[in-house]
């Protein structure tokens, strides 16, 4: 019976053949081959803690059975185990050191670990042993991007193509590789790839997006950035009752209901649509983060406010503030870059232009963004011992416009380095930026790292050096120092990934050239 049952299971019916497998711990309930094979099966259809349970109970015979063991180390993994299925594999591999699918295994469970260097040697172990493994190489790939070696990522998936040149995955992941290098154009390419062998792969449809905004196409960038709301982790997308406007319907009379995405320098970036919008003749109620609203009010005085989620009693369209670009036909041409459309209070601006004084070039700085996954995988942020070059110009003061993450780093500066600091009242109260808006005012220049304080800077006409890594975010471009969002912004980029040195140095040497505010 127990020969029927692996008949079944090699010929894929994981679930007929556990029901035989049962059958045969019926009669024999500690057979070791059924209780492995049979927790092999469970595993197979999802249930990977029982099989823990039965491969467990069947080396309790055969403790020194490498195949056992590598299996539930498999199912180990499944269940979030990665130290005991680590455990399990290293025992397998002492047994028998050339078990392909246990250096696979090895290798996966130390990159979900964040091993990554200790992963990759034994992805290249499984790939020696197993060459025509095509999803060994697609994982070393990954854990390479994970590495910021991006060059040999591309290379790990190229091979995985060799084996499966129609797999959407691998074509998907290499865009991602080539977009990291700033090849733009070949990384639209790969994305098109995966679209190809499957058309509704909606990730891909938005990472093509934003690498087509990147490289400047805004009318197919924005047209296909609406794939965002299909993404499985795109939380952003709310629903609300009646029609969303898409730019051919007429505003004037009309209320738009305009609803927020992202996060708080998106809001501030594209709020900018909102008084567009009024100057079509629209009544506009503008939902955001009420921690925004006191500095949103300086948009325009009929601009009503709202709360996110709040979708107000009447309107006739709404609208997310994402799509606001592709409604109005933005083109890198005709993006509306009247600045300023923000304001600092005047009150606030005294305060602050009383508080930090006259004496100087006085440059605001901010040099960490959020530390959440997301933004600390598009490494924006700087150190702020980078800008020791900049403190040390003849004149200059830097002033902290830092909240948050990145503080500790004013507890260890560079010999001779000052950064001043504005104290704990700066900015503690319920609204956001209100504080940081005025210091702005009362400073001759901005350096900030890609943050929302930059877009609030740039939102307020404010003097204003951006600093940028080598893959920039797709609103700043692929080259140039100008931004067309934002007039007053100079961008200073990376010539190569990592390289902040090089970015400082540039900035040094445009402040030697002579700042004029």
């Amino acid at each position: 019976m127990l020969q029927v049952a692996l008949g079944v299971h090699r010929r894929g019916d994981a679930r007929n053949a556990a029901i035989i497998y049962e059958e045969v711990l019926r009669r024999d309930p500690r057979n070791p081959d059924a209780l492995h094979l049979l927790g092999l099966a469970l595993h197979q259809q999802g249930q990977s803690q029982r099989a823990v349970e039965l491969i467990g109970e069947a080396l309790q015979a055969r403790p020194g059975d490498a195949v056992m063991l590598v299996n539930r180390a498999l199912a180990l993994s499944a269940v979030g185990r990665a130290p005991a299925a680590l455990e399990d594999l290293d025992r397998a591999l002492s047994i028998k050191p050339d078990i392909a699918q246990a250096h696979y295994g090895r290798a996966t469970a130390l990159q979900g670990l964040g091993r990554l260097e200790e992963a990759v040697a034994a992805f290249d172990r499984t790939i020696a042993l197993w060459p025509k493994h095509a999803s060994a190489y697609i994982d070393r790939g990954n854990a390479l991007k994970d590495l910021g070696r991006h060059d040999a990522a591309v290379a790990s998936y190229e091979a995985a193509l060799a084996l499966e040149p129609g797999n959407p995955t691998i074509w998907y992941n290499r865009g991602a590789a080539l977009r990291a290098l700033g090849r733009v154009g070949e990384a639209i390419e790969s994305y098109g790839h995966a679209l190809a062998a499957r058309p509704d792969f909606a990730v891909a449809h938005h990472n093509r997006a934003v690498c087509r905004l990147l490289a400047g196409d805004y009318p197919g960038g924005f047209e296909e950035y609406e794939w965002r709301r299909k993404c499985p982790d795109f939380a952003e997308n709310r629903a609300f009752p009646g029609p969303e406007w898409t730019g051919a319907e007429a505003l004037q009379g009309k209320t738009l209901f305009i609803y927020p995405e992202l996060y708080l320098g998106d809001v501030i970036q594209f709020s900018r649509y909102a008084r567009m919008a009024e100057a079509r003749g629209a009544r506009v109620i503008l939902a955001a983060p009420p921690v925004l609203h006191r500095l949103l009010r300086t948009l325009s005085p009929t601009i009503r406010l709202a709360a996110p989620d709040d979708a107000p009693p009447a309107y006739d369209l709404s609208c997310a503030m994402m799509s606001l670009p592709l409604a109005f036909g933005a083109r890198r041409d005709n993006v509306p870059a009247q600045v300023p459309y923000l304001s600092a209070e005047p009150e606030r601006i005294a305060r602050w232009k009383a508080r930090i004084g006259t004496a100087g070039l006085r440059i605001g700085v901010c040099w960490q963004g959020s530390t959440l996954p997301y933004a600390a995988a598009m490494q924006r942020s700087f150190p702020l011992a980078a800008l020791a070059g900049v403190a040390g110009a003849p004149g200059v003061r830097l002033i902290s416009l830092q909240k948050h993450d990145g503080l500790d780093q004013l507890g260890g500066l560079p010999p001779g380095m000052a950064v001043e600091t504005l104290g704990e009242d700066f900015d503690a109260g319920p609204d956001a930026f209100l504080d940081t808006a005025a210091a702005i005012a009362a400073c001759d220049l901005v350096i900030s790292a890609d943050t929302a304080v930059a877009h609030l800077a740039g939102a307020l006409g404010a003097p204003t050096w951006v600093p940028l890594p080598f893959a920039p975010d797709w609103r700043w471009g692929t080259e140039g120092a100008d931004s067309p969002w934002y007039p007053t912004v100079r961008l200073f980029r990376q010539a190569a990934p990592g390289d902040w040195a090089g970015v400082f140095g540039d900035i040094e040497a445009a402040l030697k050239g002579g700042f004029h505010a």
